[in-house]
C-alpha cells in the first residue's frame, strides 16, 4: 500500500462519504445559498418569492388583484386571481404539475418563453425553495370549476392533489409557516418591511393592486387600540406607474419642474419605462430595476440611461449657449445632481453580474435606454424652454459646487501627506493594521470618548469623538460637507478617498482601514439624532461601506437593574420590569437609567456594549434604496409634517408634544 493510500485509509474518506441530496434536501441543508441569509431578510424573501409568482402572472395579463395576509399564528397567505398552478399530471414525472412546481427545483412555467416572457425573481428558484423551508405549505388551486388541494410539510407532500370543492374563479392560493428550525432568529414578519415592498411593487406594475392585512393582535401599547378589536390593512394600487414612484420619492422635496419627465416604450422584447424629476436638493437618487428586481449594483440599463441623459442635456446646453459662463469642464454627475429617477426595463433573458446579482449585464440594453431617453427628454427641453432653463442652471449651479468641493477635498489630502500619517488628532487608534480584524467606534462626545478609550480592547478597537451634531449632509452642498472638520476627520481616520478619473464623486475604499465601523451614541433623543445624521452622512455619501456590511450602531443598555451583588443590565422596558420582578421579588430594588455613555464607567461600557463576546451590533443595511432614500429625504429635510407624522407612527415610547 503506497504512502497515499495509506493517509486515504486513514481519514476514513470514501465513495460512502460522498452524500447526494435529492429533492428539496439541498434547500433545507444550505438555505443561505437560496434565500441570501436565514434571518429577517431570508423570511421575508419567503413572501416575496411566492408575491412574485403572482406578479408573473400578472405581466402576463392573467392577474390583477395579490392579496398577502399575515395571519393570527403568523403563517402567511397570498391570493392571486390568476390562471392557478396546473394540476394535470405530467407524463414524464409521473406526478401533478403543482407537486412538481412545488417540490423540484428550476420547475414552472417560467423557463417556457410562451408561457412568460419576462419572469421576476433573482434566483428562479421560486415556491418550491419557499416549500422546503415551511413546516406547513397549504396549496389551493382554482381552475377549470374546481377547487384542488395538497398539503406539504417540511416540502414533502401528505397526501396526493385532491379536489375539495367547485369553484367559479381561478387563481392560486397558498399558504406556509416559515420553520422555526431553519429561521431561528425570528419567524415574526414585520408589516412596514413587506408594505415597503408591495407599495415597490405596485408603482412598478401599474394597473395591479394588491392588499397586506395583518391579522395579528394589537396590545394595549400598540396605538392605543385594544388588543384583538383591530387589525392593519394597506391597499397598493397605482394607475401611472412610475410618475406616482417618483412622486412619492420626492414628496418632501422642493421640485424644479411642474411635471416629472416620463417615457415608456411599447417594443415587446424590451419594454422600457422612466421616469425623471430635478429637485433643489445636492444629491442623485435613482433607482433602476430589472423584472422588478432592484438593480442595486446599477448595470447596462442605468448606464444607457447617464448616457442618455448627459448627452442630451449637454448638446441642448450648448447649441443654447447656456455654459459659456463656465470657466471649467462640466462633468457627467453634474446633470445628475438633485435628480430623482426611476428606471424600469423588462428583459427576457437577464445576465445579472456583480457581488449580490443584482447588476445587469446584457450588452444591448444599454444603447435601447440610451436611445429612448435621449428621445424622450430632447423633446421635453424643446416643448418646455422654461423648465430646461431651470434645469441647466442647476446643472451649471452643481458643476461650480464640485469644483469647489474638489479645492476642499484637494486641501484635505494635502494636509493628510504634509502631516504624515494624517490622523486626526483625537483618534485613538489601534495596533492592528489588518482591516478585517480593526474596528472603530465613532463616538459621541469627549465624555464618552474617554471612557471608550479607557475601556477598549487596544490591539483591535480605535476611538474616533466627534464634537456635538456633525453636519446634516442631506441639506449641504458638497464643498460645505468637505469644509465640516467632523466630517474631515471621519474621512481621515477611515482612509477612504473621493473622486476618480471617471467619476469625481466616486468612493475609494480600497485604503480602508477598519471593517467595523461602528456608531456609539447615548441611547436618548439627542444621541438618536446623531446617529441618524451620521447614518445619513454614509448613506448619502459612503454608501459602499453599507452595502460591503461595514457600518453598525452599537446598542448601549437602558438600564441597570441592581438589588445587592446582583445586578442586570437592561436594553428595554419589558426588560427591566422583568428584571425588576425576577430581582426584587416584590422588595424595592435600585434601578439605574443610563442617560449618556459618559455616566458609564470604562469596565461598565466594555462588558455591555464594546465586548464583542457579548455586546449586541445591530448591521446597518439597504434592504430597499428607493424607501430609504424617501426616509432619509424625510427625516432629514426641510419639510416638517411629515417627519412629525413619521415619529408619531414609529415611535413607541416617544411623547410627542402637541
Amino acid at each position: 500500500m503506497t504512502e497515499q493510500e495509506k493517509n486515504v485509509a486513514a481519514t476514513g474518506y470514501s465513495a460512502e462519504n460522498i452524500q447526494v441530496l435529492e429533492g428539496l434536501e439541498a434547500v433545507r441543508k444550505r438555505p443561505s445559498m437560496y434565500i441570501g441569509d436565514i434571518g429577517a431578510r431570508g423570511l421575508h424573501h419567503l413572501v416575496y418569492e411566492v408575491v412574485d409568482n403572482s406578479i408573473d402572472e400578472a405581466l402576463g395579463g392573467y392577474c390583477t388583484h395579490i392579496d398577502v395576509t399575515i395571519n393570527e399564528d403568523n403563517s402567511v397567505t397570498v391570493t392571486d386571481d390568476g390562471r392557478g398552478i396546473p394540476t394535470d399530471i405530467m407524463p414524464k414525472e409521473g406526478k401533478s404539475a403543482l407537486e412538481v412546481v412545488l417540490t423540484v427545483l428550476h420547475a414552472g412555467g417560467k423557463f417556457d418563453k410562451e408561457s412568460y416572457k419576462v419572469s421576476g425573481g433573482l434566483h428562479g428558484v421560486g415556491v418550491s425553495c419557499v416549500n422546503a423551508l415551511s413546516s406547513l405549505l397549504v396549496a389551493e388551486i382554482h381552475r377549470e370549476g374546481k377547487i384542488f388541494r395538497q398539503e406539504y410539510r417540511y416540502g414533502k407532500p401528505e397526501y396526493d392533489v385532491k379536489v375539495v370543492g367547485e369553484s367559479n374563479r381561478t387563481g392560486t392560493t397558498s399558504t406556509f409557516n416559515p420553520d422555526d428550525t431553519i429561521f431561528k432568529l425570528t419567524t415574526k414578519y414585520d408589516y412596514d418591511t413587506l408594505a415597503t415592498r408591495l407599495r415597490e411593487l405596485a408603482f412598478l406594475n401599474k394597473g395591479i393592486r394588491l392588499t397586506l392585512t395583518d391579522r395579528r393582535e394589537y396590545t394595549e401599547s400598540e396605538n392605543g387600540n385594544e388588543p384583538g378589536k383591530h387589525y392593519r390593512s394597506d391597499c397598493f394600487y397605482s394607475e401611472t406607474g412610475l410618475l406616482e414612484f417618483v412622486d412619492y420619492l420626492d414628496g418632501t422635496r422642493e421640485k424644479l419642474t411642474e411635471n416629472p419627465i416620463y417615457l415608456e416604450t411599447k417594443k415587446p422584447k424590451l419594454p422600457i419605462e422612466v421616469a425623471m424629476q430635478y429637485n433643489n436638493g445636492f444629491n442623485e437618487n435613482v433607482h433602476s430595476y430589472v423584472n422588478n428586481i432592484n438593480t442595486i449594483e446599477g448595470g447596462t440599463h442605468l448606464s444607457g440611461f447617464r448616457r442618455g441623459l448627459t448627452t442630451t442635456l449637454k448638446n441642448y446646453a450648448e447649441k443654447n449657449n447656456m455654459l459659456a459662463r463656465l470657466q471649467f469642464d462640466i462633468d457627467p454627475a453634474d446633470f445628475r445632481e438633485g435628480l430623482t429617477a426611476v428606471i424600469s426595463v423588462k428583459v427576457a433573458e437577464p445576465q445579472f453580474e456583480g457581488q449580490t446579482k443584482t447588476k445587469l449585464g446584457n450588452n444591448e440594453v444599454t444603447a435601447a435606454v440610451s436611445q429612448a431617453v435621449s428621445e424622450a427628454l430632447n423633446n421635453y427641453l424643446e416643448e418646455n424652454p422654461k423648465d430646461a432653463k431651470r434645469i441647466i442652471d442647476k446643472v451649471i449651479l452643481a458643476a461650480t459646487a464640485r469644483h469647489a468641493a474638489r479645492k476642499a477635498r484637494e486641501l484635505v489630502q494635502r494636509k493628510t501627506v504634509m502631516s504624515g500619517s494624517g490622523l486626526p488628532g483625537k483618534l485613538a487608534d489601534c495596533s492592528d493594521r489588518d482591516p478585517a480584524k480593526c474596528e472603530i467606534y465613532l463616538v459621541e462626545g469627549d465624555s464618552a470618548g474617554g471612557s471608550a478609550k479607557q475601556g477598549r480592547d487596544r490591539t483591535f478597537q480605535a476611538i474616533l469623538p466627534l464634537r456635538g451634531k456633525i453636519l446634516n449632509v442631506e441639506k449641504a452642498m458638497e464643498h460645505k460637507i468637505f469644509e465640516s472638520e467632523e466630517i474631515r476627520n471621519i474621512y481621515t481616520a477611515l482612509g477612504v478617498t473621493v473622486g476618480t478619473e471617471e467619476d469625481s464623486k466616486a468612493l475609494n475604499i480600497s485604503k480602508l482601514r477598519y471593517h467595523k465601523i461602528i456608531i456609539m451614541t447615548d441611547a436618548d433623543v439627542d444621541g438618536s439624532h446623531i446617529a441618524t445624521l451620521i447614518m445619513t452622512f454614509f448613506f448619502r455619501h459612503m454608501q459602499d461601506l453599507i452595502k460591503n456590511g461595514y457600518l453598525y450602531i452599537a446598542t448601549p443598555p437602558l438600564y441597570l437593574v441592581k438589588k445587592g451583588k446582583e445586578e442586570q443590565y437592561c436594553w428595554t422596558e419589558e426588560e427591566r420590569i422583568a428584571a425588576v420582578e425576577r430581582i426584587g421579588k416584590g422588595k424595592e430594588v435600585a434601578v439605574q437609567r443610563y442617560k449618556g455613555l459618559g455616566e458609564m464607567n470604562p469596565d461598565q461600557l466594555w462588558n455591555t456594549t464594546m465586548d464583542p463576546a457579548f455586546r449586541v451590533l445591530r448591521q446597518v443595511t439597504i434592504e430597499n434604496a428607493a424607501e430609504a432614500d424617501r426616509i432619509f429625504s424625510m427625516l432629514m429635510g426641510d419639510e416638517v409634517p411629515p417627519r412629525r407624522e413619521f415619529i408619531e407612527t414609529h415611535a413607541k415610547y416617544a411623547k410627542i408634544d402637541a
